[in-house]
């Protein structure tokens, strides 16, 4: 934007210079400007031009959408339609026909595991005539990024709540300094289903956000927590990757605390970087193949490290 608004200065210039008239010149700089700023955002709506949003049956009433941005659920039920996370706003609408399809309506509770753009992109659109739940750190670091006021939670709470909805109890609970500081996990008691949001990249290395109050050690933590939550039957909607059991969230436990260390035995030998990726690529090849590639990874355990001693 700012390099079109510096040229279009450029060509009124030189064009009033020539002996155009200003306010030709100025209106056909105008129009340029509108169409190269129109091209920004035509690319950011081509970016999910192709994106479909799928949907399957987990268990019970809970549903998992998958399109792009974090892994959906939905209870649909005779309470009416509840959410977890929503994505990014240009697939609002195919959220939605997914969800009619399934045979739920617009939804009337939102709950966002965590404020990341790519879990509550749709905030805004779900949330005029919705309540969104979330923890109070979501709430707080939405308003500070300038969100709307209808993609804000209404409703916060500290360390956990239950919601009773479409004949079940379901638990929010937070999952402090792990993924960022506000994260939760949503499980779906009746249906035996958990939403544990990014604290599951399933089959790959998970991203930490260390600037929004995350830590490896948390992380690590909050997967232990969650197992005892739950039971060996549980289903297992991740933030990314596809739907898996228990044994999902202790391989990715596995995986955080064998090249964490690794990362830290080596750092302290001296090896160099190069060298240390090439290591986490042999003993962890599948890893590094998601969103966070071995370099990046080490990259996040070195600042958690360093911000919060892991």
């Amino acid at each position: 934007m700012y390099q079109t608004v510096y040229k279009t200065r450029q060509t009124l210039s030189t064009a009033i210079a020539s002996g155009c008239s200003r306010s030709r010149v100025l209106i056909a700089c105008l129009c340029s400007a509108f169409l190269a700023v129109s091209g920004v955002h035509g690319a950011d709506s081509d970016r999910f031009a192709t994106v479909q949003v799928t949907g399957q049956k987990v268990a019970g009433n809970v549903h998992i959408l998958i399109g792009a941005g974090g892994n959906i659920a939905a209870s649909i039920g005779p309470d009416g339609t509840l959410i977890v996370d929503n994505q990014f706003a240009p697939l609002a609408e195919r959220i939605q026909q997914r969800l009619s399809a399934l045979g739920g309506d617009k939804p009337e509770l939102i709950i966002n595991t965590h404020f990341h753009g790519d879990h509550t992109g749709s905030n805004e659109n779900f949330g005029k005539g919705a309540t969104i739940i979330a923890h109070e750190n979501v709430r707080v670091r939405l308003v500070a990024g300038e969100s709307p006021r209808d993609a804000l939670p209404a409703v916060t709470f500290d360390d956990r709540v239950r919601v009773h909805y479409n004949d079940e109890a379901i638990d929010i609970v937070h999952m402090p300094a792990g993924h960022t500081d506000g994260d939760a996990v949503v499980w779906f008691r009746g249906a035996n289903v958990i939403h544990m949001g990014d604290h599951l990249f399933n089959g790959s290395y998970p991203y930490i956000d260390v600037d929004s109050g995350g830590s490896v050690q948390g992380f690590m933590k909050n997967l232990d927590a969650a197992l005892v939550l739950i039971n060996p039957e549980t289903k297992v909607i991740p933030g990314h990757g596809p739907l898996g059991g228990v044994d999902a969230i202790v391989q990715s436990l596995n995986l955080v605390r064998a090249s964490a260390l690794l990362i830290m035995r080596e750092t302290e030998a001296g090896t160099g970087d190069a060298q240390i990726v090439a290591l986490l690529d042999e003993e962890f090849a599948a890893a590094g193949k998601g969103f966070i590639s071995a370099e990046r990874w080490l990259s996040i355990v070195r600042k958690s490290r360093a911000a919060n001693g892991l």
